[in-house]
């Protein structure tokens, strides 16, 4: 009885006591790329080759433990390795990493709004106090004077100091960077949209562009995100508050991040976390879809929703009524 036992070295045949009597190895990865090549010059030498059985197998790799194929294992192995890496880059890494920094961003751009708004302060408070949306403040203030900015907001004279010209160019600098931010954080979003339409379009139309993205930066992939259950899904970004429920007995969370959905929003309080069980369930199948490649089924799936939640919200509305 003779054995074929091919790996990234070459191709080998044993004989009955498993000792190698012939090979041929590769000269490089293509020929391991296309084996059966190397294999079929083997078997027209060797016309009764049978595959090697796998309970033999670990006896036979002992002997690639010898020295002498070091260097033979070296060179294949590194070309694998480097090759599925190379593979390994997906629309996943680009939406997770997308995601990231939208949220890095959003972090940065509070600090800083923060930052323009206590020094701008010192310069024009009325336009300061009358402003509270930060990219509308950092709008006004990094292109127009202080003379135009009370003028537009109807107010004759201000509080603030005569600054030297100096330091309200620093003022107005920042103020000009953390609205080229704010830009950066659209585009980062339009990008986001057309990478999401084409890769799950079925998940960003369930949960939107950024709720979707989350989903899968925290289920560490579309492909993870569709294997999860359905309750994992309801409770991704809740860790801390399951790992404090299962360890002092505390209140078990109903709901992660997906509570920022329009649809657990507009629900009933004492219904959100069956909305939120609701809403993951379809998710989830949105996650296969887009991952199997099925068809888009997510406008069907929000409308069945909105459906169910508006019958709850009507029964439970009726129900309190004397």
């Amino acid at each position: 009885m003779k054995y074929l036992f091919t790996n990234v070295v070459g191709s080998f045949v044993l004989d009955d006591q498993l000792e190698i009597i012939d090979s041929l190895p590769f000269a490089n990865m293509q020929e391991y790329e296309h084996k059966e090549n190397t294999e079929q010059k083997l078997k027209k030498r060797h016309p009764q080759l049978t595959p090697l059985p796998l309970d033999k197998l670990p006896k036979v790799l002992l002997q690639f433990k010898d020295p002498q194929y070091y260097n033979a294992f070296y060179a294949p192995n590194l070309a694998l390795t480097k090759a599925a890496i190379k593979q390994s880059v997906t629309e996943d890494i680009f939406v997770m990493q997308t995601i990231a920094n939208i949220n890095e961003l959003d972090k940065t751009i509070n600090l800083l709004s923060k930052r323009v708004r206590e020094w701008c302060g010192w310069y024009a408070p009325e336009v300061v106090a009358r402003i509270s949306d930060h990219e509308k403040l950092m709008e006004l203030i990094g292109g127009r004077s202080r003379t135009e900015l009370l003028k537009e907001l109807k107010e004759s004279d201000t509080m603030g100091a005569d600054i030297p010209k100096v330091h309200v160019d620093e003022i107005l600098l920042l103020a000009r960077q953390v609205r080229e931010l704010f830009r950066l954080r659209e585009q980062h979003e339009t990008y986001l949209q057309k990478v999401m339409q084409k890769y799950c379009p079925n998940v960003m139309e369930l949960a939107g562009v950024t709720l979707g993205a989350k989903l899968i930066e925290l289920g560490k992939g579309l492909k993870h995100l569709a294997l999860l259950p359905a309750s994992t899904i309801q409770l991704l970004g809740a860790e801390k508050a399951l790992f404090r429920h299962i360890k002092t007995g505390a209140r078990s969370p109903k709901h992660g991040i997906i509570i920022n959905h329009p649809l657990i929003q507009n629900a009933a309080k004492t219904s959100k976390g069956k909305a939120a069980r609701m809403l993951a369930d379809k998710i989830s199948l949105c996650a296969r879809l887009d991952y199997f490649k099925g068809e888009f089924k997510a406008k069907e799936y929000r409308k069945e929703l909105e459906g169910k939640l508006k019958e709850d919200h009507s029964s439970l509305k009726s129900g309190n009524n004397p």
